[in-house]
């Protein structure tokens, strides 16, 4: 069985605080990285932008329709105006000249129609428009409230990587005081288990929590003080204090 001095035991204990430390600081990093409003931020800014997609198109029918109906307006405008210089020119016959004054009643009448169609276009133009620029309005807020979010989150994770940083800076000094081989006992421990050592006190494992049973404390009393033992429940190496038993 693997041994070490019970100091060296007792010092994994150090080792084992600064595990406990980054395992608290990963465990804050991870809820940092899984903030609730995140989810909803997104899926409300994907869901505003599909809208705002949509409205454009919109916007860009309607301006289409406008100047459709402005170039109809315009088309008659002109044929108007060439007939009216025909008419008063007063040359030609009277039967041409009385269908030339026809035509201009007629045209006049279908410009007015050909208005109407042109101001209904302008106002689905305006109303689109306005449909859009308000939706872009709230792109640009959710956006604003999502980045503010994420600066959030991502100073507070710098925050958590220097201070992880730190303290495995610290671990890596610890570590290198103690002998490989019981290092490696401890890290097979911490990788398998979640915890590398703890501490046997009145019969209870600090590290699954649980009072050991009288057959195991009877086995551990058999056994020498530097011959390294391992907690049945979590995993860990039990340090053994003076009040152990």
């Amino acid at each position: 069985m693997a041994k070490a001095e019970p100091s060296e035991q007792m010092r994994l204990l150090d080792v084992a605080v600064l595990d406990g430390k980054l395992r608290g600081l990963d465990v804050q990093a991870k809820a940092l990285k899984e903030d609730p409003r995140l989810p909803d931020l997104h899926s409300g800014l994907t869901v505003a932008k599909s809208d705002l997609v949509v409205l454009d198109t919109a916007v860009s029918d309607a301006q289409r329709a406008l100047t459709k109906s402005e170039d109809d307006v315009a088309a008659v405008v002109a044929r108007i105006e060439r007939d009216d210089a025909k008419l008063n020119s007063g040359t030609g016959l009277s039967k041409d000249l009385m269908a030339l004054q026809n035509e201009i009643e007629s045209l006049t009448k279908r410009r007015s129609d050909l208005e109407d169609v042109e101001l209904e276009a302008m106002d689905a133009f305006e109303t689109a428009t306005a449909k859009a620029q308000s939706e872009r309005e709230l792109v640009g807020q959710m956006q604003s409230v999502l980045d503010e979010v994420l600066d959030e989150v991502r100073s507070k994770l710098g925050a958590l990587k220097m201070e992880r940083d730190a303290v495995l800076v610290e671990r890596n000094e610890l570590v290198a005081t103690f002998a490989p081989e019981l290092m490696a006992i401890y890290d097979r421990a911490l990788a398998k288990y979640g915890v590398g050592a703890a501490r046997l006190f009145h019969g209870k494992s600090e590290g699954s929590g649980m009072q050991l049973s009288a057959g195991d404390l009877a086995d551990i009393k058999k056994i020498s003080a530097e011959t390294i033992v391992m907690c049945p429940d979590s995993g860990a190496i039990l340090v053994r204090s003076e009040d152990w038993g």
